[in-house]
């Protein structure tokens, strides 16, 4: 199975890196201008399906317009700080202290986070909540990125035996214990949609990395086993279990957002019925300028548009999987895991997101990556885009000659 997936993604890498040697391009100029329309397309798209809430809510139409223009311009400022002062293999160095800050925020929003629908996931920072989740997803993806590079001598000879465990538990047990109190915070909010994100994350880095397959089964046994428990003694996450399997049964109560969610959808048809005609934004669909944007989007551009942004994901996702296998040709092993994590990061929560809203997963808390009001989602969906095209710059630059230490 792992060969055939390094298979798949040299052969993507050979076609879409094909011309990189030849071109005078510095950046990847298409997955620039892929985020630049998504990001500009999401603010039409929050202005839309915010409009009646934000003057309800705000007093004025463009209240939630306004505050993610703040976010994204904040963003794009953070983004070029990091694209020209740093390389990448910098941030290897700087991990300790990234880690150590997201474990304390999510300490913090235990302590003096704000409670919203039930859950305590923001810390109040003036006029803005920070959502430390979003900043601990990528302080996931560093932190294995460079356990992988420091622990590289656990895979030669790998035999799951009693001499090859004496020898490394320890190695292995830490990170597992930094890990697992980490996701244990963020239970703890709650939010399993975010520690799923996360646990899939880990998984598929490790399995990316080449870890040995039956470590990686018995892993993914226990998170199986865990999440079954989570779920099974937590009655409101068996609530959106029954909600999410029959929704029509209780439409005004458990049901009630995924029935608006697939009516949305639905009303939508083949070209949907224009932009700023949804009739769900209109205090129907809860979260329909956070969670569920999606079904706005499926009512006012009906499938094409939908198929257009699912493309959009998709391209991107490929992408960052190309640049990473590229960069571990070049010997970029730590920029290839972290461009390994950032495209399962975009890819399982797009895919998460879209399946709650077309009602393939029960309802959580997941925002669709660069489409979703949130300034802390958005601001760290643009900065790992960034992060994902230095690596492609390094890549590009060691292409022509150039020494990228």
């Amino acid at each position: 199975m792992t060969t055939l997936l390094n298979r798949l993604f040299g052969s993507l890498t050979r076609q879409l890196n094909r011309p990189i040697a030849r071109s005078n391009q510095k950046v990847d100029v298409a997955l620039l201008w892929v985020t630049v329309l998504i990001t500009a397309f999401s603010l039409l798209m929050i202005y839309s399906a915010s409009i009646a809430y934000a003057a309800k809510e705000v007093g004025s139409q463009y209240g939630y317009l306004s505050k993610q223009s703040m976010f994204v311009a904040a963003a794009v400022a953070a983004c070029i700080l990091v694209f020209f002062l740093g390389k990448t293999r910098y941030y290897q160095k700087i991990m300790p202290f990234y880690f150590g800050g997201c474990f304390l925020l999510l300490m913090g929003v235990l302590i003096l986070g704000r409670s919203i629908n039930g859950a305590t996931r923001w810390i109040h920072a003036g006029p803005i909540n920070i959502q430390p989740t979003e900043f601990f997803k990528l302080a996931v993806i560093l932190y294995l990125a460079g356990l992988f590079i420091r622990r590289a001598e656990m895979l030669e000879g790998f035999k799951l035996n009693r001499a090859w465990l004496k020898q490394y538990w320890a190695k292995l047990l830490l990170p597992m214990v930094i890990l697992g109190a980490c996701v244990g915070l963020i239970m703890l909010q709650p939010d399993f949609g975010s520690t799923v994100v996360i646990m899939v994350i880990t998984v598929g880095m490790l399995f990316l990395t080449r870890f040995p397959l039956k470590v990686l089964a018995a892993l993914f046994g226990m998170l199986a086993v865990g999440g079954t428990l989570a779920v099974m003694t937590s009655p409101y996450r068996m609530a959106r279990i029954h909600g999410f399997l029959n929704p029509w049964e209780d439409p005004w109560g458990k049901g009630y957002q995924l029935t608006h969610s697939l009516m949305a959808i639905g009303r939508g048809g083949w070209l949907g019925e224009g932009l700023g005609a949804s009739l769900e934004k209109r205090f129907y669909l809860p979260e329909a300028h956070t969670d569920f944007i999606f079904a706005v989007v499926a009512e006012e551009f009906g499938l094409l548009g939908l198929c257009l942004l699912v493309a959009a994901y998709v391209w991107i996702v490929v992408r960052a999987f190309s640049i990473g296998t590229q960069a571990q040709k070049l010997g970029f092993s730590f920029n290839g895991n972290v461009a390994y994590g950032i495209g399962i990061w975009i890819g399982i929560q797009s895919f998460f997101n879209l399946g709650v809203n077309l009602g393939m997963f029960p309802t959580k808390g997941l925002p669709l990556p660069l489409m979703s009001y949130g300034g802390s989602s958005v601001f760290m969906m643009l900065l790992t885009i960034t992060m994902l095209l230095r690596i492609d710059y390094e890549n590009r630059q060691k292409l022509r000659g150039f020494q990228v230490e």
